[in-house]
């Protein structure tokens, strides 16, 4: 296994850890194929003429089309796939969306341990990855708390 894919000793899922994800733009053709899949058609999202009356001016990206980008741009990361092996099951997610993002915006994920606790089994923990989309003026437009059962230390 490459060395950036090694899984992270425990002390890795400790209160603080973080690390960042490559950045990805949001593009037209983004939000087209997420509004065909979600069958979310709002004209926000696909009416130009409609959201230039709107308070944003322009089209905005779906919040869960973000947020999809979001933990996608997580899973790819070597900082996930190092802790990957201990991870076993998302418990809970909440999430908001302070700011909008744009077609032609690049977010990028910065992921920073926030909380850990015993779980009912033992050698297990319930770790809080809080997950921040971020944009390039540095704008968090998402932020979400993923709560994830994970293994204390990985069995061989």
């Amino acid at each position: 296994m490459p060395p950036e894919l090694q899984p992270l000793p425990a002390p890795a899922l400790q209160v603080g850890h973080s690390f960042r994800s490559p950045g990805r733009t949001i593009t037209e053709a983004d939000i087209v194929a997420f509004a065909g899949l979600s069958g979310d058609f709002n004209r926000l999202h696909v009416d130009a003429e409609y959201a230039r009356t709107t308070p944003f001016g322009q089209r905005i990206a779906h919040g869960l089309l973000v947020l999809s980008v979001l933990s996608g741009l997580t899973t790819q990361s070597s900082g996930y796939r190092a802790l990957e092996p201990h991870v076993v099951a998302l418990v809970d997610l909440a999430c908001r969306f302070p700011k909008p993002t744009f077609v032609g915006d690049t977010i990028a994920v910065q992921v920073t341990v926030v909380e850990r606790r015993a779980a009912a089994r033992p050698g297990r923990s319930e770790v809080t990855f809080r997950r921040e989309a971020v944009n390039q003026r540095g704008e968090v437009v998402v932020q979400a708390d993923f709560r994830m059962l994970v293994r204390d230390e990985v069995e061989a």
